[in-house]
């Protein structure tokens, strides 16, 4: 790049002697133009490496790099979130908490879980399980203007990231619900 300055240029670092010769000056200030992006670019580095100010390019390099694969239609803002709060989303994969911050990452509203599963302390044998016998989550989302995000959900994209998120055993049903609808008791959505 023609005319970017150089964050150290060659020729301070040489001894005061050698500072008064005309080749070694024009020889350095070539080297300095060749060498001023990379130097940047080094020196930028740290602001490469956060999500938060990363270039959008390098921003998906960034994705995969932390395992996340947030929608290529998804906005930056959208983007830059998954990129960094995954490694604490992955701390949390396969739990409710986890599929909820998902689920509110993608679509902006936060949804309705119900799960069959459950836990149970007890100091006697036989105690019942909790939970019911087959493992099976229930996701409900408002879609529609009045949920506040603006934000297009799309079914199949949301059967996906529940699909990933939720453990292999585990069957789901999807509801998208209007936003001024109380959710219903019965079955609906896809399943898995």
């Amino acid at each position: 790049m023609a005319g970017l300055p150089t964050p150290h240029p060659l020729i301070d670092q040489l001894p005061a002697v050698y500072l008064e010769q005309d080749f070694l000056q024009r020889f350095l200030a070539a080297l300095d133009d060749v060498l001023a992006p990379v130097l940047l670019t080094i020196d930028n580095l740290p602001a490469h490496l956060d999500p938060r100010s990363a270039p959008d390019d390098f921003l998906d390099w960034l994705a995969r790099w932390v395992a996340v694969e947030p929608h290529e239609d998804s906005p930056t803002e959208v983007r830059r979130a998954a990129v960094r709060g995954a490694v604490t989303r992955h701390a949390r994969r396969g739990t409710v908490g986890g599929l909820a911050e998902a689920l509110r990452l993608e679509t902006g509203t936060e949804p309705e879980i119900v799960e069959s599963g459950g836990t149970a302390w007890s100091t006697g044998p036989g105690t019942p399980l909790p939970g019911g016998g087959r493992p099976w989550v229930t996701v409900r989302v408002r879609v529609g203007g009045a949920n506040g995000s603006g934000r297009v959900v799309d079914r199949v994209r949301l059967e996906e990231l529940i699909g990933a998120e939720v453990p292999a055993h585990v069957g789901f049903t999807l509801e998208l619900l209007p936003p001024d609808v109380l959710p219903p008791d019965g079955e609906g959505g896809g399943e898995r």
